[in-house]
């Protein structure tokens, strides 16, 4: 596929792998080792299916999935699934910036504070002044940093048939400990803010796309199939190579112990080398820039839907369009600024974003798979098939870990 076609599918895919994800897998392998290795291979298929169904639903309707919600389902289950996700949003907006800042602290000295203040302000007025098709193109440049967790792996020397042998025969103590790192890298793979964002993106594309010909949406339907799988490859392999640096280097000497991204790259520094050290802290940073539009982008789509106006980043606020859709990013991405600055325990708030993003995501699934399998809504292009086995076993997965959160969540 041409490297021009890729865009919604990469980008979701690449925003999964935020600063709050990379603490997440940071913990996973410095607790465990390569022992968590198998649980990015598993999801993978799990994310690819549920994000596949989600970018047909944007397309085929040309709505987001707010818009759809409200239209199959009553207004209280849409305005409670929204404002659950916008909360949501915010408090992962705030845990990114927060490590940004961090991050730029151990790289260049200074005011943690100043810096997470100026990583919000820049994230606003990009997605708001900055035209939609330029601001897409920066966004899939900056999914290069995530090359940044490849290049830490590769500079280790690492043991890859115990790594291969790791992920195929994974031997792991099933206590409260490992079953709730299980839930945590399953609810921070599969993320209701990601299903929001491609479908929206989706939706902006469909403009002069050409999908009105039978022919036509036949193409575009096969651009999101590979453009997603590509995305969602790319966000599993870059987790795979998180976990196993901080496998073959944290957990190694011991240090396993790790509450947030920036802490994993100031760990990695005397044991890695300042190089390691650089590239893991730069990959936090421009990871962040493309995680929080995205997280305040998807808020935005959503909320503008529930509230019945119209929501896209290709509105000019120059010229009076856009208005709410905007206020609405920037009150979700000031409001995480003004949350990072808060004291709080960084392990609390990560388990707290989980449990809320899970609960969250389950619903929104499974009206997901509802609304795709819905001719009156879909058309011809209801999802049947293997694509629909694999959305419900990817929704009731969710649901397992979502379950499991309760079960071995701290008391």
């Amino acid at each position: 596929m041409r490297p021009d076609r890729l865009g919604p599918g990469l980008i979701t895919g690449a925003a999964d792998d935020d600063p709050s994800g990379i603490a997440t897998y940071s913990q996973a392998g410095a607790g465990f080792g390569f022992g968590m290795l198998w649980t990015v291979v598993v999801t993978f298929p799990l994310m690819t299916a549920i994000q596949m169904i989600s970018a047909r639903i944007g397309l085929v309707t040309r709505h987001g999935l707010a818009a759809n919600i409200r239209r199959a389902f009553p207004r209280g289950v849409t305005f409670t699934l929204v404002a659950l996700l916008v909360i949501a949003n915010t408090l992962n907006v705030s845990a990114d910036i927060a490590a940004m800042g961090e991050a730029m602290q151990l790289l260049a000295g200074g005011s943690q504070t100043l810096y997470s203040i100026g990583f919000g302000v820049l994230c606003l007025g990009l997605q708001v002044f900055l035209p939609y098709r330029r601001y897409v193109r920066w966004l899939k440049w900056l999914t290069l940093s995530l090359l940044a967790y490849v290049g830490v792996a590769f500079a280790l020397d690492i043991d890859w048939l115990r790594v291969a042998r790791s992920v195929l025969m994974p031997s792991l103590m099933l206590d409260r400990e490992a079953l709730l790192m299980i839930v945590a890298v399953f609810g921070t793979t599969i993320s209701p803010y990601l299903f929001f964002w491609q479908a929206g993106q989706e939706m902006e594309d469909t403009r002069g796309n050409g999908i009105d010909t039978p022919e036509g949406l036949r193409r575009q339907l096969r651009r999101i199939r590979w453009d997603t799988v590509v995305g969602m490859a790319a966000s599993n392999l870059v987790a795979f190579f998180i976990i196993l640096s901080t496998a073959a280097t944290l957990h190694t000497h011991g240090a396993v112990h790790i509450e947030t991204a920036a802490q994993a790259a100031e760990a990695l520094r005397p044991l890695a080398g300042p190089f390691t050290f650089a590239l893991f802290s730069l990959g936090i940073i421009g990871t962040g820039l493309l995680a929080v539009p995205v997280l305040a982008g998807s808020a935005a789509y959503a909320a503008a839907e529930a509230l019945g106006f119209e929501g896209t980043l290709s509105a000019r606020l120059e010229a009076g369009e856009g208005k709410g859709f905007y206020s609405i990013i920037a009150l979700s991405t000031l409001g995480g600024v003004l949350l990072s600055l808060s004291p709080g325990h960084a392990v609390q708030q990560l388990f707290w974003a989980a449990v809320l993003n899970g609960v969250i995501a389950v619903p929104i699934m499974a009206v997901m798979m509802l609304l795709a399998g819905r001719r009156d809504i879909m058309g011809d292009q209801a999802i049947h098939g293997g694509l629909r086995g694999l959305g419900w076993l990817s929704t009731a997965a969710m649901a397992a870990a979502v379950i499991g959160l309760f079960v071995v969540s701290p008391g």
